[in-house]
């Protein structure tokens, strides 16, 4: 760590002007860093969206199948009890005749119950239509909304890229007006830190990490002699 102060001149006004410029440039490199994560988001929605149609489309796929596996035995037993009367005129004995109307009457009993079986699953196929066709045009609002968000978003990066370029022009201008005995250090926390490589005295205390500063450390800071903050090393300058 270097030392708290040396006898280098480094302007309170120059480190004011370089640490609200890194600020901005955080700033801005943070933005553009949310960029695609926004955008990614938008894209989950639809995603999401288009989830619900897939299920509800899948719901509707087997209650339909359902719906025919029931018509198909319907129909089988229809058939079936179409033959079973057609015997009853060739029946042998009373026996044959009585089990004939027996199996007939379950028969028909049982097509009845699957009548209704089949007239609630067409209800089901009905609801499930309209389902599908509301997750349907919530995929398309969703589509739309990220049309517009993504475009807005971009947008918004690209203005923010046009911005980071004039600070990163600002702020080498700025660097170079550094005292060049300081340079090498001032790259050094500023390339591990960012903006935390600076810090305003702020109520005798440094801004960074608020740790209280000595009488010699202000008054160091007050004659604008380049001074590092004895717990966080950063560069101190007057507010």
């Amino acid at each position: 760590m270097a030392s708290p102060s040396t006898t280098t001149k480094f302007s309170s006004v120059l480190l004011r002007t370089l640490h609200n410029t890194l600020q901005q440039r955080t700033d801005l490199e943070g933005q553009l860093r949310r960029g695609p994560l926004q955008i990614k988001a938008v894209q989950s929605m639809v995603d999401e969206a288009q989830a619900n149609v897939d299920a509800a489309a899948e719901t509707l796929k087997k209650t339909r199948m359902t719906a025919d596996e029931k018509q198909l035995q319907l129909q089988t037993r229809e058939v079936h009890v179409k033959n079973l009367q057609g015997k009853l005129n060739t029946a042998a004995s009373n026996k044959e005749f009585s089990l004939l109307k027996d199996q007939i009457a379950a028969d028909e009993q049982a097509n009845s119950v699957q009548s209704d079986e089949i007239l609630e699953v067409l209800e089901r196929i009905d609801t499930c239509e309209v389902e599908l066709g509301r997750a349907q045009k919530k995929l398309e609002q969703a589509q739309a909304d990220q049309t517009k968000r993504v475009n807005e978003i971009e947008a918004r990066l690209e203005q923010v890229r046009q911005d980071l370029a004039r600070i990163n022009e600002q702020l080498a201008a700025h660097e170079a007006d550094i005292p060049a005995a300081v340079k090498a250090d001032y790259r050094r926390l500023v390339d591990a830190r960012g903006d935390e490589a600076l810090a305003a005295v702020e109520q005798d205390s440094c801004g960074g990490c608020y740790q209280t500063l000595t009488t010699q450390v202000l008054n160091q800071v007050m004659l604008s002699t380049l001074t590092h903050c004895p717990n966080c090393n950063a560069f101190l300058y007057q507010a």
